[in-house]
């Protein structure tokens, strides 16, 4: 165990440590989360869970204090670069099936409670829906256009004059061809 040191806990989360208690000692636990790839082989949990250009990940690990790690086969997206890094030291998990660890560094009082609510998020996530039921993919779909800046509000429509195959979106005419 170490001592809280210059980790400070987040204001966000009411902690507040007081000298002389137990809440000095951090400790450091990991859980793992089977991701169930056996019973849907063909859904993509792995972008479900990563987000556009991983920020739903982030999002759990900055409202849990957790890091989160994808593990096990198919947790590397090229599957070239996984056959080839697939027994090397530090890839041991390759063998493994896909899943998830679930860490975390935190004083003792809370600990648990990060790592289950942690738990919760991801299992969640892991469960398969209706791609027109799923608002989660649907945010998820709608934060990527808005990253990609081809957002398009569901109330706004192009005008009529803008539907013309002779004019783009800047007003400018198309080059003339030969024909």
């Amino acid at each position: 165990m170490q001592r809280l040191g210059l980790l400070q806990p987040s204001s966000a989360h009411g902690w507040m440590g007081s000298q002389g208690s137990s809440s000095n000692f951090i400790i450091k636990k990991t859980i793992r989360v089977d991701i169930p790839v056996d019973k849907y082989p063909t859904y993509n949990f792995v972008g479900r869970l990563l987000g556009p250009r991983g920020n739903s990940l982030k999002r759990v690990e900055a409202n849990t204090e957790c890091r989160v790690l994808i593990r096990g086969r198919g947790s590397i997206k090229d599957p070239t670069r996984e056959e080839m890094m697939r027994g090397k030291p530090g890839y041991e998990h390759l063998n493994e099936p896909l899943h998830i660890l679930v860490e975390a560094e935190l004083p003792i009082e809370i600990i648990d409670a990060r790592l289950m609510q942690a738990r919760e998020i991801l299992e969640d996530l892991l469960k398969p829906m209706d791609e027109s039921q799923d608002f989660f993919k649907k945010q998820q779909l709608r934060e990527l256009a808005l990253l990609n800046g081809t957002l398009r509000e569901e109330g706004s429509h192009m005008s009529p004059g803008s539907v013309s195959p002779f004019h783009n979106s800047l007003g400018m005419k198309r080059a003339k061809t030969r024909g």
